[in-house]
């Protein structure tokens, strides 16, 4: 082969390489449901589906020893009742990473640490504990020295924004700026972690329905609106979320932070009241979800950022509380049957097509976009 070929061709497969590491598809594994299958017989299953990314909610032994050697990347998590004690004492924050992350690494590929979920919305007031607990978290991790391979952050929801609409105007909430955005922000920069987001277009359109179209949020073809702060058009609500918290990390000079949406998804049922809620809607917003990432483009403030994403959820979790939606974010019953077929990969695609046309790659609509909070 021709050197000048040859070297063209690594380059692109360097390119192709980089981008599917870059932006992917993962899936959120919660377990608060009866008659679950084994955590072998889930990795089984996401082996079977080309999911190669997993987000628990803590770190039980059964999944973390299943993983093992599947070549499934996992984020485990602190739970947010152990906040306090990570933060005030580094070696219970070391022995939590020995036990919970040495004891399975590498062999289980644990790629990051959330530390706390939605920690400004829990109800326990354990902010003040979330930057000493990530900073103790990660010494430790330097301390067996796989600060370099494990990253850490905490997902946040979008109400620790002030303002989120238009996405422009994205701003965090005041009162956490100074005490938590600015030093979180800092520690994600000099560790190389990302921003972790729980955006969920599903609230915002179930709470204004009658001003934000169905298709805007399912990612189907729609007329656009034009955000007037940026003059950037907008054809889907996600990229209006996505956007507002990246405006939100402009406003404090932290263009350089990478985003990873920790959360996202869309009900298969709900109530009377639940408007959207319904196995069409959640088919189309997730797989459309998933084209949309597989295929790249960033987003109007971002083009170039290569969005990951961790779908909620892999199953139907029929203990949780709250409205019936709360129990019908499942990819699959706990049977393993899926509650809708969508595709997972690149390759997967190729046959995958919602009844309507989706809006395509990168194209982008603004619209109020609060809305969030632990699913």
């Amino acid at each position: 082969m021709d050197r000048r070929l040859l070297t063209l061709s690594l380059l692109l497969l360097s390119v192709l390489s980089s981008h599917a590491d870059a932006a992917s598809v993962g899936v959120n594994y919660g377990r608060i449901a009866d008659n679950l299958p084994s955590a072998y017989r889930v990795v089984q299953l996401l082996k079977s589906q080309g999911l190669e990314r997993v987000k628990v909610f803590d770190s039980d032994p059964a999944v973390l020893r299943a993983l093992a050697g599947s070549n499934i990347k996992a984020t485990v998590d602190v739970p947010n009742e152990l906040l306090s004690s990570v933060a005030k004492s580094q070696s219970f924050a070391t022995n939590w990473v020995q036990r919970n992350v040495v004891a399975y690494h590498p062999n289980t590929q644990i790629e990051a640490i959330a530390v706390g979920n939605e920690v400004f919305v829990d109800t326990h007031n354990t902010t003040k504990f979330l930057i000493p607990a990530m900073k103790n978290i990660h010494t430790a991790l330097i301390h067996f020295d796989i600060h370099s391979a494990i990253k850490v952050s905490s997902p946040i929801a979008l109400s620790a924004l002030q303002n989120s609409y238009p996405a422009s105007a994205g701003s965090f909430r005041p009162e956490l700026v100074e005490t938590v955005f600015k030093p979180m922000l800092e520690f994600l920069r000099q560790t190389g972690s990302c921003l972790m987001v729980n955006a969920y277009p599903y609230f915002a359109y179930e709470s204004n329905a009658d001003v934000i179209s169905l298709d805007y949020a399912l990612f189907r073809e729609n007329p656009g609106v034009v955000d007037a702060g940026n003059g950037l058009r907008y054809l889907s609500l996600f990229d209006a979320q996505i956007d507002a918290v990246f405006a939100a990390m402009s406003a404090l000079k932290y263009d350089d932070i990478n985003m990873v949406v920790s959360e996202t998804g869309w009900p298969s049922k709900g109530d009377e009241n639940e408007v959207g809620a319904s196995v069409e809607n959640a088919a189309a917003y997730n797989g459309n979800l998933v084209r949309r990432i597989l295929t790249g483009g960033g987003t109007p403030l971002r083009p170039k950022a290569d969005l990951s994403v961790y779908l909620f959820a892999l199953f139907n979790e029929d203990r949780k509380n709250g409205p019936t939606s709360e129990r019908n974010y499942g990819l699959f019953f706990p049977n393993e049957r899926k509650v809708y077929d969508i595709p997972f990969t690149v390759e997967g695609l190729k046959n995958y097509h919602d009844h309507r046309s989706p809006v395509a790659g990168n194209q982008h609509v603004t619209a109020p976009v609060n809305g969030g909070g632990d699913v």
